[in-house]
């Protein structure tokens, strides 16, 4: 299972429907699920970014494909970052000298 940290901004577009935010939250776990994503968590934040969430795949095609479906509605833009459990990062720590 890969799991991501998605951090997102507001485009214009986007500030200006901010009352739909969290319908379009539920849509985008919908269509999460249609690429094989679990939206784990989503999470409405003050800051340089608006919204931060926590996305798992067994398949990181599918996360790539997802965001792109996403950044084409044009409300947001997005960041994403490899995020690594304790179990993993031990695997990698074994790895070193």
């Amino acid at each position: 299972m890969f799991t991501y940290i998605g951090l997102m901004k507001f485009t214009d577009q986007g500030v200006q429907a901010a009352k739909d935010t969290t319908k379009r939250a539920t849509a985008a776990k919908a269509l999460a699920e249609k690429h094989g994503v679990n939206m784990r968590e989503i999470f409405w934040t003050m800051g340089e970014y608006d919204l931060v969430c926590v996305i798992e795949s067994e398949d990181e095609q599918a996360l790539a494909a997802f965001n792109l479906a996403v950044a084409m509605q044009g409300m947001v833009r997005s960041q994403s970052m490899r995020a690594y459990p304790s179990s993993e990062m031990n695997q990698i720590l074994a790895k070193l000298p």
